[in-house]
């Protein structure tokens, strides 16, 4: 498996991540067989793949539970992980974010808010240290908690030992310059597939500047880019597909239709349509690593397989011109 830096933390991690929402199940993902995301986690640490990440929100625990046992099964050592702080549901503390469960989620990167998160999922995770610390969501209100007193906070927890590397997810460019002005920020975390690629504008040029890594989420649009979704799928009320414009019926169809012309290259390489998908998104910057979700083994089997396909520029620009033409017609 390629390996990329994180960051300028002296980190070296997979060039794939392995996604851990999933596990977590709740009414995003549904019913979930916990010994069977063990086995996938520790499956793909055989397959080269270094990095587990998660958050504290993720199945409001559970995810972080799950984590936890397989690092104890892998050994401590051998992964590096990562949760995120900054999403609460035990106060009135913060900006309300969503409810869910009959939990009301606020966002707080208060200093006291993310200690108490990140002591919560030291315990919950079974270790003493986490590798790479993300602030999960940026406070609606522009400076509501200065990014200056959160990061302070960070800083102190890196100094103590407990983290090894500061990160932040779904910011923008101003936020990002707040970060990088109050300290090292080594990674940040957003969305981005090659039907949705608004980090490519700012982000990005950003990252490689200032030495950050771009970690990209659903990088198969929530398993969209696998092409096993009939033209007619309706996603159900309440799940993570539930709202998303690529997941809109007319959406599907152009989407599967770009797709299909790709047959020759799913020959070509001998890969999946994912694999093509995962490796166009990694070819993107080589400051970029790709975070994919799994909870079977058949899924990480597949996953790990895309860093080999040996796409050629000429091919991964007909990919992004076909992707183009998909993104000009969507509703």
């Amino acid at each position: 498996m390629e390996k990329r830096m994180i960051g300028k933390s002296g980190l070296e991690s997979s060039a794939l991540a392995l996604g851990c929402w999933a596990i977590g199940g709740g009414e995003w993902w549904g019913d979930n067989d916990d010994k069977m995301s063990v086995d996938t986690i520790l499956r793909g640490m055989e397959l080269g793949i270094n990095w587990i990440d998660t958050a504290r929100v993720y199945g409001f625990g559970h995810s972080e539970e799950v984590v936890g046992k397989a690092l104890k099964a892998a050994g401590r050592h051998n992964l590096l992980v990562s949760t995120k702080c900054g999403i609460q549901w035990y106060d009135g503390g913060g900006e309300l974010h969503f409810t869910k469960e009959g939990h009301e989620v606020r966002r707080d990167l208060s200093p006291k808010a993310i200690r108490r998160d990140l002591e919560l999922s030291l315990k919950t995770l079974q270790t003493d240290y986490i590798d790479i610390y993300y602030t999960h969501w940026q406070c609606m209100t522009y400076g509501l908690v200065p990014v200056e007193e959160t990061m302070g906070e960070l800083l102190k927890m890196k100094q103590e030992g407990k983290i090894r590397a500061i990160g932040a997810s779904n910011v923008n460019l101003q936020v990002m310059r707040d970060y990088v002005a109050a300290g090292q920020l080594d990674v940040i975390q957003e969305k981005l597939s090659i039907l949705d690629r608004k980090p490519e504008a700012e982000l990005l040029p950003f990252c490689e500047e200032h030495g950050i890594t771009l970690q990209t989420y659903s990088p198969i649009e929530q398993g969209l880019l696998a092409g096993r979704a009939s033209d007619d799928y309706v996603p159900q009320k309440g799940e993570v597909r539930d709202g998303k414009v690529w997941w809109k019926p007319e959406n599907i169809r152009r989407a599967n239709r770009m797709l299909a012309g790709w047959k020759d290259l799913t020959e070509k390489y001998n890969c999946t349509l994912a694999n093509l998908c995962i490796r166009w998104n990694s070819m993107l910057s080589p400051n970029i690593n790709v975070l994919c979700g799994a909870r079977k083994l058949s899924q990480i089997e597949d996953t790990a397989k895309s860093m080999d396909v040996p796409l050629s520029r000429e091919d991964f620009l007909r990919m992004k011109m076909d992707a183009d033409e998909a993104i000009a017609e969507q509703v």
